[in-house]
């Protein structure tokens, strides 16, 4: 019986696996395995709420071994280390508790097809001082300790009086520096009605720090200038064109010898395949370690291993490659699956095409821009205010529904929508 493997339990891979796992793991026709170094699952684009305190990880994650026993398919925690195609096999790092005693020795397992579904991190270009003084939003664990210290923050100025500010620099304009942006004002807004009667958006100042010309590079110039517009009319100050070249306790330093202080700083910047992608013998990478394809998803010296997601490098018909977005990861976790399909029935494979279906960004509460159907009708339509939130929230939903099916789904989202009525609405400690 063949050994499938997916290493990564983002929203690609968590879906891959899951249609896998009813495949060929329901029908013992493989073992299915999936591979994650947390044992909770939470969609990436919600990592700014977590991060706020909006979202509670606790009531909305999903455990990957609770879905597992469920969905037909195995669950290992565990960091992989390294990976040896030749001899298809994978390494996975000891694991450790809070005390420092092994509770896992590093582990050896065999596959027969692996796909390669590890995601990102933020690249910080090698930046003086930045891993040691700013916070990350690669992962949940990170957004937590980033909220803890938020709150700890809030709570300060709170306690300092009216005339006290809380500053927060955020580099980086992408969708989650922005977002991120208009999330704190709201969380700041919020508070009133939990012990802090005085704290408000007015307390908060926020600075976005942008090296392009523009935020929001990879979207259309009209919703990257209503973003702006939006977040200026919060009060967050803008900074574009403005290249930070070193981080220290307290504050960004700027190319043109600018210093921007803040209490809390947050790296948003880039991104890049983990370092270890890099390292792993017989792939070809890219400068930021993603591992280029063929247009069937798999990797240019192996047939058996696959690669989806933000850490896959796949060229396009115009020689650019596909944009890290959760869209494409969706469409290549679908692709993979059918030609995996394929390969046991011994019929031809797939090639990937991306379908752009166009970009939305949430401003909180105050707002949501984007831009539906993309390349689906030749063009895209520009959508705004509560279309656009109603579709933003939908992406949501169709990914609930597509990891725990449709009457899961349902009973999921109508218990969301019950704890709002009786839990806080920020998670407080």
């Amino acid at each position: 019986m063949k050994k499938i493997v997916v290493v990564g339990g983002g929203a690609g891979g968590l879906e891959l696996v899951t249609k896998l796992g009813h495949a060929f793991g329901k029908k013992r026709q493989a073992d299915v395995v999936l591979i994650d170094r947390s044992q909770t699952h939470i969609w990436k684009p919600l990592l700014h709420e977590v991060a706020t305190g909006s979202l509670d990880i606790n009531n909305d994650g999903l455990n990957y071994r609770a879905h597992a026993a469920k969905h037909h398919y195995q669950f290992q925690l565990g960091t992989l280390m390294g990976v040896n195609p030749e001899e298809k096999t994978l390494t996975l790092d000891s694991l450790s508790d809070d005390m420092g005693h092994i509770v896992l020795p590093e582990r050896t397992i065999s596959y027969d097809i692996l796909i390669m579904a590890v995601g990102s991190v933020s690249n910080d270009f090698g930046t003086p001082g930045v891993a040691d003084h700013c916070y990350f939003l690669d992962s949940h664990k990170q957004a937590e300790r980033f909220q803890q210290a938020l709150l700890n923050q809030f709570l300060r100025v709170h306690q300092e009086g009216p005339e006290a500010q809380l500053k927060l620099a955020i580099v980086g304009g992408g969708a989650t520096g922005v977002e991120l942006s208009a999330e704190l004002f709201h969380v700041a807004d919020m508070l009133k009605a939990y012990g802090m009667p005085e704290m408000s958006g007015k307390r908060v100042q926020v600075q976005l720090i942008e090296a392009g010309q523009r935020i929001l590079p990879a979207l259309p110039d009209r919703i990257a200038s209503l973003a702006t517009k939006e977040l200026i009319r919060l009060g967050v100050t803008v900074s574009q064109n403005t290249r930070v070249v070193r981080a220290y306790d307290g504050g960004f330093q700027t190319a043109d010898e600018r210093n921007i202080e803040a209490d809390l700083m947050i790296w948003a910047a880039g991104v890049k395949a983990p370092d270890f992608v890099a390292n792993i013998e017989g792939f070809e990478t890219t400068r930021n370690n993603q591992i280029l394809v063929k247009g069937t998803l798999q990797t240019t010296a192996f047939d058996n291993v696959y690669v989806i997601g933000d850490c896959c490098a796949c060229k396009q018909a115009d020689g650019s490659f596909v944009p890290p977005r959760a869209q494409s990861a969706h469409q290549m976790a679908s692709l993979v699956f059918d030609n995996i399909k394929a390969s046991f029935l011994s019929e031809p494979l797939k090639e990937y095409t991306y379908k752009d279906y166009g970009s939305l960004v949430n401003l909180s509460r105050y707002s949501t821009v984007g831009n539906l159907m993309g390349n689906l009708m030749g063009g895209s339509m520009f959508i705004e205010g509560r279309i656009a939130r109603f579709v933003y929230v939908s992406l949501y939903r169709l990914h609930l529904i597509a990891i725990h099916g449709w009457f899961k789904a349902t009973v999921i989202m109508a218990a969301q929508k019950i704890g709002k009525v009786v839990k806080p609405k920020l998670k407080l400690h």
